[in-house]
Order: C-alpha cells, then structure tokens, then sequence
C-alpha cells in the first residue's frame, strides 16, 4: 500500500490514480466529485421517496395492458437482486428479468438468480452469448494490454437491455447502478463500455474469427433506443436508502441470497479482471474507488477501509486458481499469458474508438442522460 502522504485525507483513493489531486487539508478531488454528485442525483429522503411514487404511477400507466412494466438486468449480485426484490414486493411492478451469460458464472451466481426469479415470481430471458465467437473477443482485449478489458461483456449487457426493452415494448429499465457505491472511478483506469468502435478495432486486430452475433450498439442505436424510442434508464437505488450490508442482509433472510465475498465476484474473469489483471499488471485495486465511495456515503470509517486494503483482493489459492482457469478457458499457454501481463501497457487510446464523437456532442450527451435517467 502506498504510505499516507499519497492516499486522500478522508477517503483511500492514492496517486495510483494519475489524476489525482489533493486539498490543502489533504482531501482529494474525487471526494469532492462524489459529494457533486451526491448533492443532484442522490435523492432517498422525503422528497425523493415522492418522486418515486411519481414514477412507479407513470410505469404502470405506462405498463396499461402490457405483459410487463420494467426491464431489469440481473447478475445474482446485490445490487441487481436488490433491485428486484424493491420492483416486485414493494411496488408491485411486473419485471422482466435479463440474465447475460457469457460463459464465466459462478455456480453461485446461477444459483442466486434462480432463487431470486423463483422466490419473487419473475420471468427470466438468460442471453448466452456464443463461446468461440466472444472468447475471441475477449482474448483480443487481454492482448490489446488496455486496462478495462471487461469492456466486450458490460457493452454485451447494455446491448441485450436495450434490445430486448425495444422488442417487448417496454420503457424502462431499471438499474442497480448508485451513486453511494460506485460513483467514484478514474477516467484514467477504466475507459466507458459504449465504444463499438473500440470493440470493433481491438477485435479486427487481434482476433482470428469473425464477429457475427456478439451484440453491440452503435452510436446511433444508442440516440434510437434512448431518445427516438424514449426508453427511460432509472437508477432506484438512488432514490431509496441503500446501505449495502443492510441490503445483503435482507436478501438473505428473504431470497436465501448467498454473498460472494466481494463486488462483481460473481462472475470468474470479473473476479480475474478485479483481483489479477489490474493489480498485477497496473496496479490498480478497484476496491480502493468502491471503499471510498462507502466511505463518503458513511457507511464505513476509513481506518475499516485501510485495514481491508492491508490484505490481498482475493487469496492466493482464488488468485492461481482463476490465473489458471483464464488462460485454459480462453486457450493461452504460460507464455503468451505471461507475456499479456508482462508487456507494455496500452491506453484505449491507441486503437480507433468514438471518443471524439462522443466528445463533440457532449452538451447533447449529458443533457439526453439527464433527461433519460431523472426520476421527475
């Protein structure tokens, strides 16, 4: 761990971000970035619970002789199941549940969500995406030595959403994703999974099959699905109190939910990804940016969060084990996987993408998320 003097006064966030800057009293800026966004999004007092009830009317107005109301992605972790328990037993809502399987689910994780759909009576679309075909992809962002090489199956995610909401006619889909766990995130460590363009060129690169059933979104789909069809992304984990441990606990003595020992763990190459590949080969730990937003949300002190850093994201035997696994599954040997981790790292920015696109049309962007994603 890097010594006090690089780790922010009030969260654990350290220079290991390159972006990084501090305070006179030692504060870092994505503490400060937190309480921003904390202040205009995150809405679970009096007022906001409002709003929700406002919302719920509208999607079963919305909903008004159709087979569903809502759209959910669900993994089997705790925010999506939380979210699944809130749309079903508090507000009654009709949900159709999405399941992505891409090859790397844990049997715990088929075994949560099969609890969740049975124990809440909600119908279940399980997308598997075809083996050969994303293993290509996805050993073409191993050797492309980018850092978010999980970009191919969060791109996979947003694409089955929107896709399957625009089949069954459905408006909204409603997220697990929150401000008081996840909105802290260097730029510099994790590039965003819209990019097509990105997936497109590291594939054509570095990959030996073709691409013809991976789905993926265009910049266009997106303005479609979003704004021409008005598919509304609503994130009601921020408009709720949602204390993570409190959360888990619920889902257990509810749903018999079984928890995997640590965000996203539950799928294997998220887990390799979280607590091998970043931290072996960057030296970014992920949990640095999820114990601080804890931390700034207040529902853990800092010395709670040092103390966690002190050991390993995983234990050598998970860490091996999932090393090995990976490079059987995707068909590396020793070396070639020696040599991904070894190489010289790479940015995005060193294949074709759409940042450029994005960019020139950022006013539009963030004021088509605000209108898409605000719980009016």
């Amino acid at each position: 761990m890097n010594n006090t003097t690089n780790m922010c006064s009030r969260c654990v966030m350290d220079t290991t971000a390159k972006e990084i800057s501090f305070d006179d009293n030692g504060e870092c800026n994505f503490c400060k970035h937190y309480d921003t966004v904390e202040k205009h999004e995150v809405f679970s007092d009096k007022a906001g619970q409002e709003k929700l009830d406002l919302l719920i009317s509208e999607i079963k107005k919305k909903g008004k002789n159709k087979k569903y109301d809502v759209l959910i992605g669900l993994s089997g972790g705790v925010d999506s199941s939380y979210v699944a328990y809130l749309l079903k037993k508090k507000y009654n809502l009709r949900a159709l549940a999405v399941h992505l399987d891409n090859g790397w689910n844990t049997e715990l994780a088929v075994a949560n969500v099969e609890e969740v759909i049975k124990r809440l009576d909600i119908d279940l679309i399980t997308n598997v995406l075809d083996w050969e075909e994303f293993r290509d992809i996805q050993s073409s962002f191993l050797k492309s030595s980018i850092s978010n090489i999980e970009i191919p199956t969060d791109h996979a995610i947003w694409a089955t959403l929107l896709k399957t909401a625009g089949k069954h006619g459905i408006s909204y889909i409603v997220a697990g994703n929150n401000v008081v766990t996840e909105a802290i995130m260097p730029e510099s460590w994790l590039y965003g999974s819209k990019d097509s363009k990105l997936i497109r060129s590291i594939h054509k690169k570095f990959g030996k099959i073709k691409m013809k059933t991976y789905p993926y979104l265009t910049t266009f789909d997106f303005f479609k699905f979003l704004l021409l069809r008005n598919i509304r992304w609503v994130p009601i984990l921020n408009y709720v109190p949602f204390v993570k441990e409190d959360a888990k606990q619920l889902l257990i003595d509810e749903l018999g939910w079984r928890d995997y020992g640590g965000k996203h763990y539950e799928n294997i190459f998220t887990r390799f990804f979280h607590a091998y590949y970043l931290p072996e080969k960057f030296g970014y730990d992920l949990r640095r940016c999820y114990l601080s937003a804890l931390i700034c949300s207040g529902q853990m002190n800092r010395e709670e969060a040092i103390k966690e850093l002190e050991s390993p994201p995983a234990s050598k035997k998970v860490l091996n084990e999932d090393r090995d696994y990976v490079m059987k599954k995707l068909g590396l040997t020793n070396d070639e996987f020696d040599n991904i981790i070894s190489n010289s790292i790479n940015q995005y920015t060193d294949f074709p993408n759409n940042e450029s696109l994005w960019q020139k049309f950022d006013w539009f962007v963030k004021m088509a998320r605000k209108r898409i994603t605000r719980v009016r």
